[in-house]
């Protein structure tokens, strides 16, 4: 077995598909694109954890479950907790709404499955009644900011709702607003990032955790994603000098 499909083994488990397919059909195709994926995987200005996190939260905001299964794996194996992931994927209904947090049901199940615990399917509820149901699942574990999360979704006041998403939970909020950068870079719609990645920044996130989620992007976007991002990307070179 060549060291790509090796690679995307040990990622996944098993070689999926899409990667034979590109191996069969150009193997230096696969080589090229999986030293790409590893260099930008790496722990960098964002950890590894937080990298397949915010990719699986980007794909639940975009309907793309899919790529959203594949991270959450990442995401659990390199460890987040569960409750972590939710919150996560809370930033996904603010972008996008109840279709979204329905979305992220399937990876909320599956990383419950990954630690070893099968819930039934369930769908067909607003998100309010939805985080009810996910909370009950999550029985002794932090659930304390889920908790306040849902009857703030409840009593369904947006902007009371926006602040709460967006609050310091098990997730710091620099994260859920990189979060929401994300989620309008991989539907290449830069100039909706901008307020975004303004208030990153404001909440302390740096011009290379920013590069880390335009890199991200890339992975389940393409390079039109980098473009959409560094248009609002400050040079090295004035951030150098910033410091």
């Amino acid at each position: 077995m060549s060291e790509a499909l090796e690679y995307f083994k040990k990622v996944y488990d098993t070689v999926p598909g899409w990667v034979q397919k590109m191996h069969d059909y150009s193997p230096e195709v696969l080589d090229t694109y999986t030293g790409i994926r590893g260099e930008i995987m790496q722990d960098g200005a964002l950890s590894r954890k937080e990298k397949d996190v915010l990719i699986a939260g980007m794909n639940a905001a975009r309907l793309y479950p899919r790529s959203m299964v594949y991270h959450t794996k990442g995401a659990v194996d390199f460890g987040s907790s569960v409750p972590e992931i939710v919150e996560y994927f809370l930033t996904a209904f603010l972008y996008k709404g109840d279709r979204a947090f329905e979305t992220a049901l399937e990876a909320i199940r599956y990383a419950l499955e990954l630690n070893g615990k099968t819930v039934p399917e369930t769908d067909g509820m607003s998100t309010a009644r939805l985080l009810r149901v996910v909370i009950g699942w999550l029985e002794g574990q932090d659930t304390s900011y889920l908790e306040e999360a849902a009857a703030v979704i409840e009593a369904g006041d947006w902007q009371e709702i926006e602040e709460k998403v967006l609050a310091d939970g098990l997730v710091p909020a620099r994260l859920k607003l990189l979060n929401m950068v994300g989620n309008h870079i991989v539907e290449l719609d830069g100039n909706g990032a901008v307020q975004w990645m303004e208030r990153a920044r404001q909440a302390g996130a740096t011009e290379a955790e920013l590069a880390d989620v335009g890199y991200i992007c890339i992975l389940t976007a393409g390079i039109p994603a980098w473009f959409e991002l560094s248009d609002s990307l400050k040079a090295s070179a004035e951030t150098k000098s910033e410091g």
